[in-house]
């Protein structure tokens, strides 16, 4: 069986992969430029970026796996939040109605890379100026695509969810699943 690498640093991918019975022989975090292109749409760039990843970490004797989300309105394209402004933007955004994330999924292996793309429409409540304020308290909401986090205490906000939770969380366990035993 060939190594399999994450290239990935996030604590959630990592979890979520134990979660189907899989750990990476090896974690190795890719440092691309995740800025989107002019006139780029949300499924175009989280592919791009799962494929540039992958690329990125790419060893010759190792499967590759890399993720990425992105959360959009329409055609807008949301951050991954740094600062209060932006997730504070986010979530009036967000608040009382539905978008989309996108988590594109590439798999590099011997010259090969194979990617999918999970597509999932999350509805938020309308929010009160008050749950923004605890929600922005809280500090979960730093790096998170969108200003937020669902497997945390944003939940109580998500009315709904058609498609993949684990997507929305980071990495879609079935597609992945079928992606690496099609690559084993």
């Amino acid at each position: 069986m060939t190594r399999l690498i994450l290239a990935s640093a996030s604590p959630r991918r990592l979890a979520l992969l134990a979660q189907i019975g899989v750990t990476p022989d090896e974690v190795i975090a890719a440092d691309i430029d995740e800025s989107p292109r002019p006139k780029e749409t949300p499924r175009a760039l989280a592919l791009r970026l799962a494929a540039s990843k992958a690329e990125a970490v790419k060893q010759e004797d190792a499967r590759v796996l890399a993720a990425d989300t992105v959360v959009a309105v329409g055609r807008r394209i949301l951050p991954k939040t740094e600062t209060e402004q932006e997730a504070r933007g986010c979530l009036a955004l967000l608040s009382g109605r539905g978008h989309r994330v996108y988590t594109g999924l590439a798999l590099a292996s011997a010259g090969s890379l194979r990617t999918r793309l999970v597509e999932t429409r999350v509805t938020f409540k309308q929010l009160t100026p008050r749950e923004i304020d605890a929600y922005i308290a809280s500090d979960e909401w730093r790096g998170k695509a969108g200003g937020y986090a669902v497997q945390g205490l944003a939940a109580r906000y998500i009315h709904n969810i058609i498609g993949s939770y684990s997507s929305v969380v980071g990495l879609p366990l079935y597609e992945t699943a079928n992606l690496l035993e099609a690559g084993a």
